[in-house]
This record gives structure tokens, C-alpha cells and sequence, in this order.
């Protein structure tokens, strides 16, 4: 039981609930639904997703030593080549799924991984960061579509919301700089914008969107306005919390744009996104 309590905290487990709708989306918006093989691009997804955050973990296992000595690896609940293997294990999973489903799937599903990685090993403290999370989420939302332009819109959408909680979420233990909180701020509002003058099947579909992207505005915008005032580490972890939480409004308003019955689906995640945004950490 402890050793499983261990592999649920170093993925982020219940944290995978807000990439479910990824692919989701991206197969809406396409118009090609997840059925048959499909079926198995929100499991790929999922896993993709674990094997991020516990490669995340090890790439960062000497810094949490002394920012986050709670987490599994500092703190010896498991060691360094454990971890890498689950990473490498649960990224084997995902990318082998992703091929179940088709040719064009594969294709994505291998570039998602190499992003995952290499925003972990590489990217994530840098400059190019944030955009290199937006990537993996773009990249999500396009394993669901199949790599179809149908969906880059959508992914574009998600890929932004994502750059801008990153670049918020590196404020977590020192805080942040005003221009920063600000500028998520405006991303939150734009993205918001993006959502509700998107093409939609019908009027009763963007009424439905823009009150899913009203959700979305008011809950991840005023934890961002927040930040804005102050600042700080505490203030900047409610905001990322937030738009972790966040993830899921935006992902049923884009999905409402055509398809009202599985935006229903996703809206049932809600309360979830909310319980598990308020516990997990993705830095």
C-alpha cells in the first residue's frame, strides 16, 4: 500500500483527470470520434501524461532536495532508477497505445513522448519552457484528432492556456514579477475570447460554449487578478492550482462548440478538476 501511495503521488495520478478531455477535444473538432482502437488515445494520453511527471521528478530530484524534500525521490521513498524506469515504462505504455489506434495516431503519440521528455530533461527550466509545455498539450489535443488541421485551432487554444500556467507556476516558491502575472492574466482573457468567436455547429452550441468559457474566465482570471496584487509564492500556487483547475471548463467549452453531449460528459468532471487542482502540484 505505501509503495502504491508512492507511485500515485510521484505521476500525479488523479491529476491525469484534466487530460482526459485533450483528446476529447481533438476528436471533436475533427469529427472523428473515439470509438474502436480510438478508445485507446485517452489511456495513451493518461499515461504519457504519468510518465511526464515522474521523468519530472528525477530531472528534478536534486533541486526538490532542497525546495520539495517532501516528494518521493528526497525524500527515499524511492530511488532515482525507479523512478526513471516507471517514466520510461509508463511513456512505453502511452506510445504503444497511441499506435493501437492507427498510423497517423502513432505519428503523434511519438512526438508527444519525445516533447514530454524533453521538456522534462531539458526545456523546463529555460527560457523556451512555457512553450515547450504548450507544445505537449497542443500535441495532446492533436492525438485525439490525429495529427487532422481541423483540430489545430482547438490545440492552439489549450497550448496557450498551458504556456501561460507554466510561466505563472515557476513563481510557486519565490513568487513572481507583475508583468508575468499579468500577462496570464491576459492569456486567460483571450483565450476566453478565442473560445466563444470560434466556429460553432449552431447558436444554442456557442451559448453553451460561451457559458463553459464564462466558468473558465472567472475561475482561473480571478486567482490570476489575485496574483496581479500580490505577487508571492502562496499567491502564485493558488493561481497555477487554479488553472490546473481550469483545464477542464476550457476543454468542455471547446467541446460544446459542436458537440453538446460529450461537453455534458466533461462538465461531470468539473467538481473533480476542482478537488484534485486544490491537492496537486505539476512543477
Amino acid at each position: 500500500m505505501t509503495r502504491l501511495r508512492t507511485l500515485v503521488e510521484l505521476t500525479r495520478a488523479p491529476a491525469a483527470l484534466t487530460v482526459l478531455g485533450d483528446t476529447a477535444v481533438g476528436a471533436v473538432a475533427a469529427g472523428r470520434p473515439l470509438r474502436g482502437r480510438r478508445a485507446l488515445l485517452p489511456l495513451a494520453s493518461v499515461s504519457l501524461y504519468w510518465a511526464g511527471m515522474a521523468l519530472n521528478d528525477w530531472a528534478d530530484r536534486e533541486r526538490d532536495a532542497v525546495e520539495r524534500p517532501e516528494r518521493p525521490i528526497p525524500a527515499g521513498r524511492i530511488g532515482p532508477d525507479q523512478a526513471l524506469r516507471v517514466a520510461v515504462a509508463l511513456g512505453s505504455c502511452g506510445a504503444l497505445a497511441a499506435a493501437c489506434a492507427g498510423p497517423a495516431e502513432a505519428r503523434v503519440g511519438a512526438g508527444l513522448a519525445a516533447s514530454v521528455a524533453g521538456y522534462d530533461a531539458v526545456l523546463k527550466h529555460g527560457a523556451a519552457g512555457p512553450a515547450g509545455m504548450a507544445l505537449c498539450r497542443g500535441l495532446d489535443v492533436l492525438l485525439g484528432a490525429g495529427g487532422d488541421r481541423a483540430a489545430w485551432p482547438a490545440a492552439a487554444v489549450l497550448a496557450g492556456h498551458t504556456g501561460g500556467v507554466t510561466a505563472l507556476a515557476r513563481g510557486e516558491v519565490d513568487g513572481t514579477g507583475v508583468p508575468t502575472a499579468a500577462a496570464a492574466l491576459a492569456g486567460t482573457a483571450l483565450t476566453a475570447a478565442a473560445v466563444v468567436a470560434g466556429r460553432c455547429a449552431s447558436p444554442r452550441h456557442r451559448v453553451a460554449a460561451a457559458g463553459a468559457a464564462l466558468v473558465y474566465a472567472a475561475k482561473v482570471g480571478s486567482a490570476q487578478w489575485r496574483t496581479c496584487r500580490r505577487p508571492d509564492g502562496t499567491t502564485v500556487r493558488a493561481a497555477t492550482r487554479a488553472g490546473i483547475r481550469g483545464m477542464v471548463p476550457l476543454q468542455v467549452a471547446l467541446v460544446a462548440r459542436r458537440d453538446l453531449r460529450a461537453a455534458a460528459v466533461l462538465a461531470a468532471a468539473v467538481p473533480l478538476a476542482r478537488y484534485v487542482g486544490s491537492r496537486v502540484e505539476i512543477a
